[in-house]
């Protein structure tokens, strides 16, 4: 559904009246929110002087954007500072609400608009909740110029948007604001005439209570200290208490589907092969208080025991899968001890990828080349008429050799000298390396894959 902040003539006959309501009597957020560049704050790698976002404003000529990143990290905002520091008609539509028809309607009053001489910044809110046939309408429009399409998005827009579409527009990461940042909020918002006009008084604990639990969001923080206000009205000061009391449970920036998702599970992984149990104990932390499957914790646990310990101490993957089993035998939220006793083991291992590498090596060799035959000796001689083949023939049991070591080369003939396995110089897997060599044979110079 189409919201000019400024429709012209005939678009919406109450909607300039209903801003202007909304300016005075809405929540804090919508009443502190910037109407000028100068108030912005934040996002200065971008907006700064040297930022590209704003060069392209102070020169007026601003491409099509796809504004990426976190809730109240300022994308609705800037995208209609935009419109208004360009001197463009601002048209915004929500993704959630928004159709087909109500697209090509935006987009030919838009061409009207550009007809007149004038343009169109064309706003859409959750553009990735667009579906194809949507963000297909867009194509020519933006292409052509009749609009600068700005996206608005939480999802990456590189998997959550049509590909010949972000080509078409440049994409904007969005960094949550700084506590200093949230702080600056603050103070403007409990003085601000718009705000709540020096009627209460913010103490230090309080305000950093607010900072803490907005982690980031300009919008969460603002709500929060109105909150706080409002469950206080006959004190002049806002403590500690009254935030705590307004806040409630604190609300965890998790998506089990989303970015937060891979990212946090992806420093978890990270953190467990650096060999740091705190941080990977803080992921674990996270991705449990968000809501994450703690199976789906568990078997990269499993994953990381041997992709990243291996040999170097076998016990890890036994940790691992043992925690793995506790959790589907104790479930939560006990299983979080299981998961933190695995993930520290797995932390303060002695680490090797030999077992990672050798079996990525092989695929890959098979791949190339093909799957090759075992040699006779080897193949399975317990079928019918298998003998007749051959099969079998000349197979030694090494158990009948000194040491219970064959000195020949189980490979295929065709890849006799092959090694796809070189072993790490850590743990338990260092002491195998040595026996290793020995049955390579001290002149091995073959080269590994």
């Amino acid at each position: 559904m189409a919201k000019p902040s400024s429709p012209p003539p005939g678009d919406d006959l109450f909607g300039g009246l209903v801003d202007q309501q909304l300016a005075t009597s809405g929540p804090l957020a919508a009443r502190m929110r910037p109407r000028a560049a100068a108030e912005l704050v934040g996002q200065q790698a971008l907006l700064g002087p040297d930022g590209f976002l704003g060069r392209a404003i102070a020169d007026d000529r601003v491409p099509s954007l796809v504004f990426y990143g976190p809730p109240g990290s300022g994308k609705t905002t800037i995208a209609r500072i935009i419109a208004t520091s360009t001197r463009a008609h601002f048209v915004e539509l929500s993704a959630t609400q928004a159709t087909v028809a109500d697209v090509r309607a935006a987009l030919a009053r838009a061409r009207d608009h550009l007809a007149a001489g004038g343009r169109t910044v064309l706003f859409i809110d959750e553009l990735h909740r667009f579906n194809k046939a949507q963000q297909d309408a867009l194509l020519p429009a933006v292409e052509e110029g009749v609009v600068t399409l700005i996206g608005a998005t939480t999802e990456n827009p590189y998997y959550e948007v049509n590909s010949a579409l972000i080509s078409r527009m440049r994409v904007m990461v969005l960094e949550p604001l700084a506590d200093t940042d949230l702080d600056q909020l603050l103070t403007r918002a409990a003085a601000d005439p718009r705000g709540l006009a020096g009627r209460v008084i913010l103490d230090d604990a309080a305000r950093a209570a607010i900072v803490a639990r907005a982690n980031g969001d300009a919008r969460a923080a603002l709500n929060l200290l109105e909150a706080a206000a409002l469950a206080t009205p006959d004190a002049r000061s806002i403590a500690i208490g009254d935030v705590e009391g307004a806040a409630g449970g604190r609300a965890i920036p998790y998506d089990r589907a989303g970015d937060a998702h891979y990212d946090t599970i992806s420093a978890f992984i990270k953190s467990m092969r650096g060999s740091d149990p705190d941080a990977a104990v803080y992921y674990l932390a996270v991705m449990i208080a968000g809501g994450e499957d703690p199976k789906f914790i568990a078997r990269r646990i499993v994953i990381a025991a041997s992709e990243d310990v291996g040999n170097a101490d076998p016990q890890a993957l036994l940790v691992a899968t043992a925690a793995a089993r506790a959790v589907e035998f104790v479930g939560l939220p006990e299983c979080r001890i299981n998961l933190s006793q695995a993930a520290i083991y797995v932390a303060l291992a002695p680490k090797s990828d030999a077992s990672y590498r050798a079996i990525n090596a092989a695929l890959a060799h098979v791949d190339q080349h093909g799957a090759q035959r075992p040699p006779l000796a080897l193949r399975d001689a317990s079928r019918a008429n298998a003998r007749h083949f051959g099969h079998g023939e000349g197979y030694q049991n090494p158990h009948r050799a000194p040491d219970a070591v064959l000195d020949e080369s189980l490979l295929p003939q065709e890849l006799e000298g092959a090694r796809f396995f070189t072993p790490g110089t850590r743990g338990i897997e260092a002491e195998r390396s040595a026996r290793l060599a020995s049955l390579r044979g001290a002149d091995d110079d073959a080269t590994p894959f």
